[in-house]
C-alpha cells in the first residue's frame, strides 16, 4: 500500500491509520484459554469421594495416573508397556508424543506403580498399549471428559466442570503454594525453557530432584 501511494496509484496508504481506527487486538496472553481446573485443595476429597470411591476401571486408572504424573492426557492415552521401567520406577515418554518433541522421563510413585502392575498382570500380551479401547486403539479423551462431567467435578471456572488437562494447573498451583522451585515444577510439566541461552546450558531434566516432589504430590492427592 505504501508503494502504491508513493507511485501515485492511490492518494494515501490507509495502513498507517488502521491501528487508530480498529479496536486494540488482544495479546497472546489474553488469547490463551485456560482449561478449567479442580482447585488443588479439593484434590484429596476428589480422590477419596469420587476417583477411588467406585470399582476400579480403565477410566478411573487413567485419570488417576494423569493426575499423579501431571502429564498431558494424550501422552498417557498412548502409553506403551516398553516405556515403563518398573525397576527404576520411570516412565519415558518418547519424543514424537511430546509437545516439545523431546523425550520426557516421569518418576513414578508407589501408587502409580501399583496401578501399572495391576494392569500388567491382567494384560494378555504385555506389549503395545497399556490402555486400549475395545477396538484395541487408544482410549479417547472423551472417556476422561465424560467421567468428570458425569460426576459434576467442580472447577475454578464458574459453570464448567474440571478437565483432565486442568489437573496440570492444579499440580502447578500446588507446587507454587508449597514452595517447590519453579524449575522443578516446570520440568515436571515438560515445559520448554523459553530463553535460548538458558536452554543451551540447562540440559538436565532434574529427574532425581523431581522425584521427591512427585512423591509428595502423590501423597497429598491420596492422603491430603
Amino acid at each position: 500500500m505504501n508503494w502504491a501511494a508513493a507511485n501515485g496509484f492511490i492518494v494515501a496508504s490507509p495502513v498507517g491509520v488502521v491501528d487508530k481506527i480498529l479496536p486494540k487486538q488482544p495479546g497472546k496472553r489474553e488469547r490463551v484459554q485456560h482449561q478449567p481446573a479442580l482447585p488443588w485443595r479439593s484434590l484429596p476429597t476428589f480422590f477419596s469421594d469420587v476417583l477411588r470411591a467406585g470399582e476400579a476401571n480403565t477410566t478411573r486408572q487413567m485419570l488417576e495416573l494423569v493426575i499423579l504424573t501431571a502429564c498431558r492426557s494424550g501422552e498417557l492415552r498412548h502409553m506403551e508397556w516398553q516405556e515403563i521401567d518398573f525397576a527404576q520406577a520411570i516412565w519415558t515418554v518418547p519424543a514424537p508424543r511430546m509437545k516439545a518433541k523431546v523425550a520426557h522421563r516421569v518418576p513414578l510413585g508407589p501408587r502409580a506403580i501399583e496401578i501399572l502392575e495391576a494392569r500388567h498382570e491382567q494384560s494378555e500380551r504385555r506389549v503395545g498399549l497399556v490402555f486400549q479401547s475395545r477396538t484395541k486403539k487408544p482410549v479417547t479423551d472423551m472417556a476422561l471428559t465424560k467421567f468428570l462431567h458425569d460426576h459434576d467435578v467442580e472447577s475454578d471456572t464458574p459453570g464448567r466442570n474440571a478437565t483432565a488437562h486442568g489437573f496440570r494447573s492444579s499440580f502447578r498451583d500446588w507446587a507454587s503454594e508449597n514452595g517447590y522451585p519453579r524449575d522443578l515444577a516446570e520440568r515436571a510439566l515438560a515445559h520448554t525453557v523459553k530463553n535460548a541461552v538458558e536452554a543451551a546450558y540447562h540440559r538436565t531434566d532434574l529427574l532425581d530432584q523431581r522425584r521427591p516432589m512427585m512423591l509428595d504430590w502423590e501423597r497429598y492427592c491420596i492422603h491430603g
